[in-house]
């Protein structure tokens, strides 16, 4: 029998969608959770579930840090006027802070590398943030490096947000994402099974799973070469590693290739209906072969990951496209 605050997660569930509310930050959460009955088919026995965190307001599960890291800095005083917040993404997560800053009229600036896809500058720009571009060449760690360098030049004019360092990351989760996988399987989740990008994601969820059942294997999953083309994931042996990353919470790493993230997601879109990006289709291939595993030993499981966002975020015009684009 499950102890009482287990049980109490598994009736504590709200209604799936709002149909009304006050602000639209008020529907970040609370994301739907899909069975990959397609996909389940490569590992009989086991079921393999997707968290729709694209159905976020601002499209991503980006928007349950940034949106906990703002309301923190808001409730300590960190955003007064004349003060603006600053971070360094490679996408999500700056549309993530544009959308909430605008909606609690937070002012915004953004670090991002020159080479994040044009969809992602045309929807942070579309809210009415600033954009400073790094160097193309060193991805996000270069956007780490030049949001620490202004911050350093002026910090009077800014409220440095931190998503690698700032323990309101991994909290979003903690509170939210883990105890919605809970309530969703009925407590019968066996494995959890995501990407490592600032690892909050990672950390939060499955310290939080972890609590509830101590039996629930945590699995992340990591590019397996510096130069991949897994965008949003990390590369740890090779980068900067977050502040907030915890390998003690996490019972096994997958180290994913490109080509078979991004076959996955083709597969997602052809299959289950799922148009996903990149990161979401490695997350999915290593839901995948941890399910295989189950399946080729025998054993039954309930296994969880996450859709980051949609695919087309990760569109670029075609050159016979671009001529229509005025």
């Amino acid at each position: 029998m499950l102890p009482t605050g287990r049980e109490q997660l598994l009736t504590d569930l709200r209604p799936a969608r709002a149909v009304r509310t006050d602000s639209i930050v008020d529907l970040v959460g609370n994301t739907p959770l899909v069975r990959l009955h397609h996909i389940e088919r490569d590992a009989p026995g086991v079921e393999i579930w997707a968290k729709c965190e694209f159905c976020n307001p601002a499209g991503s599960v980006k928007d349950r840090a940034a949106l906990r890291i703002v309301r923190d800095a808001q409730a300590r005083g960190l955003l007064r006027p004349g003060v603006r917040l600053i971070d360094s993404t490679s996408g999500n997560t700056g549309i993530a802070y544009a959308m909430v800053g605008a909606a609690l009229g937070v002012p915004v600036t953004l670090v991002m590398p020159e080479n994040v896809s044009a969809p992602r500058k045309q929807v942070t720009t579309a809210y009415g943030v600033e954009i400073v571009y790094s160097s193309p060449m060193e991805g996000s760690d270069g956007a780490i490096r030049l949001a620490h360098e202004l911050v350093e030049r002026h910090p009077e004019r800014w409220h440095y947000a931190d998503q690698y360092g700032n323990p309101n990351n991994p909290l979003a989760h903690y509170h939210t994402t883990a105890p919605e996988i809970w309530q969703q399987t009925g407590g019968r989740v066996t494995h959890f099974v995501t990407g490592i990008g600032t690892s909050g994601t990672v950390v939060g969820t499955s310290r939080r799973l972890h609590e509830l059942d101590p039996e629930i294997r945590c699995v992340a999953i990591q590019p397996d070469d510096a130069m991949h083309g897994l965008e949003g994931m990390k590369h740890l042996p090779s980068s900067i590693v977050p502040a907030i990353y915890d390998a003690g919470v996490l019972d096994d790493t997958i180290w994913m290739p490109t080509d078979e993230g991004w076959d996955m997601a083709e597969r997602l879109a052809k299959e289950e209906g799922l148009f996903v990006g990149h990161s979401s289709g490695g997350n999915v291939a290593g839901a995948l072969r941890v399910a295989r595993q189950l399946s080729a030993e025998g054993r039954r499981g309930v296994v969880v990951t996450i859709l980051c966002d949609r695919g087309d975020r990760y569109f670029v015009p075609l050159r016979w496209e671009k001529r229509y684009l005025w």
